[in-house]
């Protein structure tokens, strides 16, 4: 067992270890994490003895921070991956340390040995500011008035463990909230892009994010949204475009719970896409983003008021909050797919029914964020109420999408389809010099090939040399 590992070199080293915050908090809660982080606090010099720890246990090692005294370490075992954080005492003796934590839950701790024994060790919690009463309470509570002063981190912090437990933020510890929110621009956005990531993963999010907007913290993430306050638009809805993203992604949340039974579309959801970041927080930033792009892209022409090309901008907007969030590329190409892609599924609803043609180019240019696309199209359109909306139109969406959906995965089954030619074969056979005019022509002759239209290496030759600009003077 790696905590009696731990234990044994602390040992024989005759140094204390303490168990301390989220980890005996999750056991209290009977709440398991997939990828266990766990946190121990040291009299002094953690850091030499974690670096030391690593090499026994053949553990990954780094100093998170090296004026404060603290290290992590990374373990796999048996197909889990364990966090392990040491930490010197920020304050004269253990006590003292737990004061300087962020919220009362948090500021619990026990003797490893004690952990160790089998036995209960509720009764045996180092706890000092009483955080079994409020975990029995529900409460989130701040350790001490000065905590946001120490770490404004714990602004977002507050609202993270809220979403997570459930539980109410306390009346003081929100009006301190309040007082120190602006704070929170001091930090990292790696920090505040977790905890917010954290407040995602939540089944009812919105609530969350909503309360984070009217206290105006959000802005201080995404400062963009300040533009969309206000924004009216149009007869077809009934909020303007700021309320609209927040209804949007209650409205997903909504969706979501309606497909919790679809295995395939829970496992799609489900996926790691980086780090401890699902499909399905991500998906619901895209939701909330969808509609950024609108208060640039508003004209007015004549009676009517339009957004024409919204859905780019907002594209290119989305890259920019990706890059100040430090996302990876993989959840860059995913956001700017929704947000680019997201009014693709309406447009196909509209018709008596989408063509094989349109479902072939849509699925090629979403890819695998295709089904995403569809979920936040079934949310954006409930979202969206206003006088001129009708409910046959949302009836014909809804079906049309269910459909798109279940296309999706049978796609996914089927097997890829061969190309009749390849570019080196195009480029002999037509004299054709490496291009962007290349693919362009192989794209054409795969939607010809997929759907049916050409099925001979032969007939994509002849499709091929059609596709070929025109020589001038001819």
């Amino acid at each position: 067992m790696l905590l009696a590992d731990v234990f044994a070199f602390g040992q024989k080293r005759k140094v204390k270890l303490y168990l301390v915050g989220g980890f005996l908090r999750d056991i209290i809660l009977k709440r398991q994490k997939r990828e266990p982080d766990i946190d121990f606090a040291i009299k002094n010099n953690a850091i030499a003895f974690g670096r030391k720890l690593a090499k026994q246990i053949k553990a990954g090692f780094v100093v998170l921070d090296k004026e404060h005294g603290c290290c992590r370490l990374v373990k796999k075992l048996n197909q889990t991956i364990y966090t392990l954080d040491f930490t010197d005492f920020r304050g004269k003796d253990l006590k003292d340390d737990l004061s300087h934590r962020d919220f009362t839950i948090n500021c619990l701790a026990l003797d490893l040995k004690d952990a160790l024994d089998g036995k209960d060790f509720t009764s045996r919690l180092i706890d000092p500011l009483a955080g079994q009463k409020d975990l029995k309470a529900g409460l989130v509570k701040v350790a001490k008035s000065s905590a946001f002063d120490e770490d404004p981190l714990r602004v977002l912090r507050a609202f993270s463990l809220s979403a997570a437990f459930n539980f109410k933020i306390e009346k003081k510890t929100l009006a301190l909230v309040k007082k120190k929110a602006r704070k929170l621009s001091a930090v990292s956005f790696e920090r505040i892009r977790d905890e917010l990531f954290k407040i995602l993963a939540c089944p009812d999010s919105c609530r969350f994010i909503v309360k984070l907007g009217q206290l105006k913290i959000l802005p201080l993430i995404v400062p963009e949204i300040e533009k969309m306050r206000g924004v009216y638009q149009g007869p077809y809805h009934h909020l303007d475009v700021l309320k609209h993203s927040f209804e949007t992604l209650r409205q997903l949340e909504k969706v979501l719970q309606e497909h919790a039974k679809n295995q395939e579309v829970d496992i799609y959801l489900n996926k790691y896409i980086a780090a401890s970041r699902q499909r399905r927080q991500l998906l619901k930033l895209g939701a909330f983003l969808h509609d950024i792009g609108k208060p640039d892209a508003k004209r007015r022409v004549g009676k009517k008021t339009i957004f024409h090309g919204h859905e780019r901008i907002g594209s290119s907007i989305t890259k920019e909050i990706v890059k100040r969030l430090k996302l990876s590329n993989d959840e860059l190409f995913a956001l700017q797919k929704m947000v680019f892609l997201h009014l693709r599924p309406g447009y196909m609803a509209d018709n008596a029914g989408p063509s094989q043609r349109a479902k072939f180019r849509f699925f090629r240019d979403a890819g695998v964020e295709a089904t995403s696309i569809f979920l936040l199209s079934l949310a954006d359109q409930r979202s969206t109420c206003g006088r001129l909306t009708t409910k046959k139109s949302h009836l014909k969406h809804e079906k049309a999408v269910a459909g798109l959906i279940k296309e999706y995965f049978v796609k996914l089954k089927e097997k890829k389809i061969i190309r009749l030619v390849n570019g080196d074969q195009l480029m002999a056979r037509l004299g054709l010099k490496p291009g962007p005019l290349v693919g362009k022509i192989l794209a054409e002759i795969d939607e010809l090939q997929a759907l049916g239209k050409v099925k001979t290496p032969a007939e994509a030759f002849s499709a091929a040399s059609k596709l070929l600009p025109k020589k001038k003077g001819r």
